[in-house]
């Protein structure tokens, strides 16, 4: 019976944990975003792209195609967001969080840039992974 106990006891606190550590993931995703978000919004696309993969890897798929890599990924920002006017002022809405495998998750959500050049809303998926301790983007879906 002692043995059961143990065994439910150390279940439970496994899940417990499990828990825990996933908040406080999930929370350093929310930080790496808001940094991202205060980047954009201050024409900071150079801080904002702290957040991806800095990698030939990294893969983001907007309207134009695939642009894969971190460098051609920044070129892609400062080309189509070349001044404050474009980048304008970013807000946007998290509608999930999902742990998809140990140390990723995909976040789910909409974006809205209010700017003087025309606003822009749309809809994104970002996929995380931590990596040297660090979770970074390695592929964004944005439209």
């Amino acid at each position: 019976m002692k043995y059961i106990a143990l065994i439910i006891c150390v279940f439970t606190f496994s899940l417990s944990f499990a828990q825990i550590n996933k908040a406080s993931e999930i929370k350093a995703i929310q930080k790496v975003l808001k940094k991202q978000r205060i980047a954009w919004s201050n024409n900071d696309l150079e801080a904002y792209m702290e957040g991806y993969w800095k990698s030939d890897s990294l893969a983001f798929y907007g309207k134009k195609g695939v642009t894969y890599g971190w460098e051609d990924t920044l070129d892609h920002y400062l080309t189509y967001y070349p001044t404050a006017a474009y980048t304008g002022k970013l807000s946007y809405k998290i509608n999930a969080v999902t742990n998809i495998a140990p140390e990723a998750y995909y976040v789910l959500g909409e974006y809205h840039i209010k700017r003087d050049v025309g606003n822009a809303d749309g809809f994104f998926m970002l996929v995380f992974k931590k990596i040297a301790g660090a979770w970074k983007i390695i592929a964004d879906t944005t439209d």
